[in-house]
């Protein structure tokens, strides 16, 4: 399975990422997390910033993981499309065209999770935007694009607030129990 958790920035998709990678029923399982950290280092200009070039090297990554068999992921092609929409370099054409390729993917997913931000603290972790109106745009943009796509969705489900070891029991309640046997 294609297992994605989108959510705008600082609400817990990583650390729910690394949970799960810990469980055995996961063992066949590839993990993604971002890289934003190592693309800022090569020059990628992110957030607010962030250009078509950019956001197709983010969309690349979101592209290969889904090249994979079984695949779970703390960003999707969802997150891609609303940091593209939220550029305040890109062109409003170019945010057109982006989003209509990249929604292409988005039936690719067997299985996506939407984390909201609700009662989540924003961490700064030196590549992230601090900025709680930008993070609520960003949150505000991906429920747009949750709504506009939802007919190439197969299943999504919201975690809404939760402690680690919550989100971990109602990830493993909502998908199929096949999958790791």
């Amino acid at each position: 399975m294609k297992i994605g958790f989108c959510g705008t920035m600082s609400t817990g998709k990583t650390t729910l990422v690394n949970a799960l990678a810990k469980l055995p029923e996961f063992k066949d399982y590839k993990f993604r997390t971002e890289r934003s950290k190592y693309l800022m280092e090569m020059g990628i200009p992110l957030n607010t910033d962030s250009t078509v070039k950019g956001q197709a090297v983010f969309l690349a990554e979101r592209a290969s993981e889904l090249l994979q068999e079984n695949i779970i992921t703390d960003r999707t092609i969802i997150d891609v499309m609303a940091f593209a929409k939220c550029s305040t370099t890109m062109l409003p054409w170019e945010k057109e065209d982006f989003e209509e390729f990249a929604s292409h993917m988005v039936d690719e997913y067997d299985v996506l999770f939407y984390i909201t931000p609700e009662g989540v603290n924003i961490e700064n972790n030196g590549v992230r935007e601090t900025d709680a109106t930008y993070r609520d745009e960003i949150d505000t943009t991906i429920l747009s694009l949750l709504t506009k796509h939802h007919h190439k969705i197969k299943k999504l489900y919201k975690i809404d607030g939760m402690s680690v070891e919550e989100r971990v029991d109602f990830v493993m309640k909502h998908i199929p129990s096949n999958i790791y046997k």
